[in-house]
């Protein structure tokens, strides 16, 4: 087994167990969890086929940097969105919060 291989099946086993906590779970701290797991897999393909490719460039760091920069902006809106979701409605289940409609 190369050491790709390796790299891109924990990334895969990373997606899989974020994808399961965003499909099966509903609570909204869970969702958000699942899916900065997701984000981390596709870090990790990232820097994975940037080290072992061909074309010995930046790509990689690059597409990651950016990644976590979006990763981390969408957490802390995401993060305050529950916030004041949880102070208005007392709820943190996403199939309870039906009132969110203007």
């Amino acid at each position: 087994m190369s050491p790709l291989h390796a790299y891109l099946t924990v990334s895969a086993i990373l997606f899989a167990i974020g994808f399961g906590g965003v499909v099966a779970r509903r609570n909204a701290i869970v969702v958000l969890m699942g899916i900065e797991l997701m984000l981390n897999a596709a870090n990790l393909n990232f820097i994975a086929f940037w080290k072992f490719g061909a074309v010995p460039n930046v790509d990689g760091y690059i597409f990651v940097l950016f990644s976590i920069a979006i990763a981390a902006a969408e957490s802390a809106v995401g993060l305050a969105l529950v916030i004041l979701i949880y102070r208005h409605f007392k709820l943190a289940n996403l199939d309870q919060i039906n009132q969110l409609h203007g």
